[in-house]
């Protein structure tokens, strides 16, 4: 069974990470693979996290400026709510692309029992974006365009695939695909030469870049070498599922402090100023106070 795009020069493995629980947040579990000691940047990605948190704990508020956050639900639900007032829940399968642009003061917080987990991506912006407006981009598991064909089921978050595309506009270009392989299934999938890409395996095993390879498990990050596209096979009886991602780097300076990420020193230390004292964007950050904080603190 193969899905056969046209790709003359296949990527291969050039990088490969096991991503290792971490505490994040309040007694929140991360695997995070980019964003971490050994991988601090991958142009234009700045973090890539595996979370998994339970009530009472999570995400409670924090700032953003200067980059997008891509959440995207594997179990359970979060609800989010931020200082402009938006608010809502995204449960499994869907999907909540936030651009912070400017300034956005938010919390994340588990809104059932259980263990909530999803990935959570951070894509930088160019320093032309940084200062926009921020805005939402959500969509329900349902109306995430979904394909299968020859034993592959991909679920388009932006870019394409097997002829089908996402709604999802991305001011950073970038294609985010979650596929699952059934035993025996070969996928080819092509990627824009220019772009960084990069895999993180979700569940089961597969063999990337080379039908020879090692097949490679859960929880890996595998950055991708230059080519015009990615080949996959599932040579185990267990579906493989996994997320590629790949972005058009930005090639700017990055300069960052924790959630802040900016293109200068000069310009954090802006940052900096412009939240302790609720200015140029984060005017409602003074008196804000999220439901969920407010009902921790009763």
């Amino acid at each position: 069974m193969s899905n056969t795009s046209e790709i003359r020069e296949p990527r291969m493995i050039v990088r490969k990470f096991l991503a290792k629980p971490q505490r994040e947040g309040v007694g929140a579990v991360v695997r995070r693979s980019i964003g971490r000691f050994e991988l601090k940047y991958f142009d234009p990605f700045l973090v890539l996290d595996e979370f998994s948190v339970s009530a009472p704990g999570g995400f409670p508020d924090h700032p953003h400026r200067g980059f997008e956050t891509v959440t995207y639900m594997l179990q359970g639900e979060v609800t989010h709510e931020d200082f402009e007032g938006h608010k809502g829940t995204i449960r499994a399968g869907d999907l909540q692309w936030m651009t912070a642009g400017k300034g956005i003061v938010h919390s994340e917080m588990p809104s059932e029992q259980g263990t909530q987990k999803g990935l959570q991506l951070w894509i930088n912006l160019s320093s032309k974006n940084k200062m926009i407006d921020p805005r939402y981009q959500e969509l329900q598991s349902k109306d995430i365009v979904t394909v299968a064909k020859d034993g592959i089921e991909v679920r388009v978050i932006a870019g394409e695939a097997l002829g089908s595309q996402s709604p999802v506009y991305t001011r950073t270009p970038t294609m985010y695909l979650d596929f699952t392989l059934r035993q025996g299934a070969h996928l080819q999938q092509p990627i824009p030469r220019t772009w960084n890409s990069f895999v993180y395996v979700i569940e089961g095993e597969g063999v990337f870049g080379n039908s020879k390879a090692s097949p490679v498990s859960a929880h890996n990050l595998l950055l991708l070498g230059s080519g015009d596209g990615l080949e996959v096979w599932n040579q185990s009886v267990n579906p493989l599922r996994f997320i590629l991602v790949g972005g058009e780097p930005l090639g700017e300076p990055v300069a960052q402090y924790g959630p802040f990420v900016m293109n200068t020193q000069e310009e954090i230390d802006q940052t900096f100023y412009d939240y302790q004292n609720s200015v140029n964007g984060f005017e409602k950050a003074k008196f804000w106070k999220s439901q969920s904080l407010s009902d921790l603190e009763m």
